[in-house]
């Protein structure tokens, strides 16, 4: 006998990650990375690994890409605010 709840169908499962928010910005991060790479490796003239040109993009880009991000999307939490991190817990959950 087999189930047919969506919680065991392993297609459905993928399908709420690919439709997720944090799917999607961690797509759109890695296509940034790659074109930083790219870039990188044109103008050095080799290929500099996705390694190196993950820490050189993190280091002089994320910042300012997520900046611009939140800027299209209309969302522009502050540091000290709850919303700041996507896994914050609301400050009145934190009182029970």
């Amino acid at each position: 006998m087999t189930s047919t709840t969506t919680e065991s169908d392993p297609s459905s499962s993928r399908d709420f990650v690919k439709q997720s928010s944090l799917y999607q910005e961690f797509l759109a991060e890695r296509e940034e990375i790659l074109k930083h790479k790219w870039l990188e490796s044109e103008r050095l003239g080799y290929d500099i690994g996705f390694e190196r040109a993950l820490l050189d993009w993190i280091r002089k880009h994320r910042e300012s890409w997520r900046a611009a991000r939140r800027q299209q999307t209309n969302f522009r939490p502050t540091p000290a605010s709850p919303s700041a991190s996507p896994f914050a817990v609301p400050a009145a959950e934190t009182r029970k």
